[in-house]
């Protein structure tokens, strides 16, 4: 079962925490049945500490237009660095929809080629900003993309380091669904380096939201005042897996 963790900050904001007791818990997953990440044997390695907030704003756009940014904070038990993750979930209140195809979209392959600033205009969707344990932080960029299969979702590319991960966007099935319609499911690849070895972020803010055209990447029809339901889901290489959630006020 999972336990819901309600520290309110303000009207228009969330804070969501899991304490270093909880860290122990299996959390399932709550989009299981999109790309599934290739197959590594859990290592050993720290027990991460998972906090963060997330909040709402207009868009200024259509009536219901909102961004919604999350912005997680990893550090351990013992004070060393986080285990390097395998996957992450954004996970959105049931009110929250997406409109993927009334925007641009910008393929893997323009970005590995040619660079970000090849994206067509109107593909980028989000932004955010990455600090790096082993030191340095770059910006962020989240761009609206197709992936086989008729699938939808974004690609969160760090130009500093190069990265460009694959989040699709999935239906959460379980007890999720109590609170939650849809997820942004991130796959963090494997590679050469032993996963003991790869490196973490600290700290990781993206907000997934923009106006193209006169509409809105991100929707949310709950009434104003109401509570809407946030939170994020990890796997990290050591098998752990942690789940912070929380509600906060729609403005």
């Amino acid at each position: 079962m999972r336990a819901r963790l309600l520290t309110g900050l303000a009207a228009a904001a969330l804070a969501f925490t899991i304490a270093p007791a909880a860290a122990a818990e299996t959390h399932p997953h709550p989009t299981p049945y999109g790309p599934q990440r290739p197959y590594e044997p859990d290592v050993a390695g720290p027990v991460n500490i998972d906090t963060g907030t997330a909040v709402y704003a207009p868009d200024g756009g259509s009536r219901f237009g909102v961004t919604i940014t999350f912005d997680a904070r990893r550090s351990t038990t013992t004070g060393v660095e986080p285990a390097a993750p395998r996957e992450f979930v954004f996970l959105f209140d049931r009110s929250v929809r997406f409109n993927p195809h009334l925007f641009p979209t910008c393929d893997r392959s323009v970005i590995e080629t040619q660079g970000a600033a090849a994206c067509p205009d109107g593909s980028l969707v989000g932004s955010g900003r990455a600090e790096f344990y082993r030191g340095g932080a770059g910006e962020v960029l989240v761009f609206n993309t197709t992936f086989d299969h008729g699938r939808r979702g974004v690609l969160i590319h760090i130009p500093v380091s190069g990265a460009i991960l694959e989040n699709t966007l999935e239906r959460v099935v379980g007890d999720y669904r109590d609170d939650y319609g849809w997820g942004l499911n991130e796959i963090v690849p494997p590679n050469d380096t032993p996963p003991q070895d790869r490196p973490s972020t600290s700290a990781f803010a993206v907000t997934f939201g923009a106006v193209h055209n006169g509409h809105s990447f991100v929707q949310s029809f709950a009434k104003p005042g109401s509570e809407v339901a946030a939170g994020v889901w990890s796997e990290y290489v050591t098998g752990q897996t942690t789940l912070v959630e929380g509600t906060l006020t729609r403005p």
